[in-house]
Parts: structure tokens; sequence; C-alpha cells
């Protein structure tokens, strides 16, 4: 009789993927690093068990987005206080800052429960090419003496 094991804690093996946004449309690119974060693209998916990779997103300021939504598409928060209201378009965030951008939009494509911030803490995203992370993704040579 064949018998479906669940994967344990100790048994999780994380990998690093690395992906390039430079003219990839936003909503295309965040169902990708969603996947990889969620640990779908694996054999041993399973809703409840966090399995998923880390993920190094370069280029933030080079991501495209289709139509008039750099003007029409607003991102709104409250402070809590009276007057709190904020409200901000997607080109004045991109100009700001375009690492919440992508942060945004991967996070509204997560599950909505308590492995969410758990999942976005594997995410590693960067306006341009400079990062840290590429003795993990085998970028770097090793120097021999």
């Amino acid at each position: 009789m064949n018998m479906t094991t669940a994967l344990k804690a100790k048994e999780i093996k994380r990998g690093w993927h690395f992906v390039d946004l430079s003219g990839r449309t936003l909503g295309r690119v965040s169902t990708e690093i969603a996947l990889y974060l969620m640990g779908k693209n694996k054999a041993t998916f399973s809703p409840a068990v966090d399995d998923g990779d880390f993920v190094v997103a370069i280029n933030a300021k080079n991501i495209v987005v289709t139509g008039k939504k750099l003007a029409d598409k607003k991102y709104q928060r409250h402070s809590g206080f009276p007057g709190g209201f904020r409200e901000e378009t997607l080109g004045a965030l991109m100009i700001r800052d375009p690492r919440k951008v992508i942060e945004r939009s991967v996070k509204g494509m997560l599950p909505k429960n308590k492995l969410q911030d758990v999942r976005l803490a594997r995410l590693k995203v960067f306006k341009d090419e400079r990062h840290p992370y590429a003795a993990q993704l085998g970028l770097l040579k090793k120097e021999t003496k």
C-alpha cells in the first residue's frame, strides 16, 4: 500500500530564486514570486506547511504596469488619528520607494493566514542590481590562492 507522508519541519529544504524585474509586468511577476514563497512549485507542497523558498528580486524601479495605473491606482492608509488618512498614486509610490509596490502586490497574492508574514519575510526586493545575496545565488566565483 502506498502511503502519503507529511513533510516535517526538519525536512524542509529552502532554495533561492533570483527574479529580474526589468521590463516585466507587475501582476505577472508578483504571481510568480508568490508561488515561490508558498512552495507551490515543489512536489512536497501542502497548504498548512510553510515549504516556500527565498526570493531575491532586483531592478524594482524598472517594473512595468499596463494602462493608466500609474495615475489611477491609489494606495490608501490611515494612522488611526483624526486627519490621518493618506492616499498615494502608484506613480508617486514608484518614485518614493519602488520596493513597496512589489511587496504590496505580492502580499495581496498570498493567502491571508498566519503564514503570510513569515512568507513575506523571505522576499528580498532591491531597487537596482546591487544586493548582498550573490553567494546564496551562486553568482560569486570562489577565489583560489
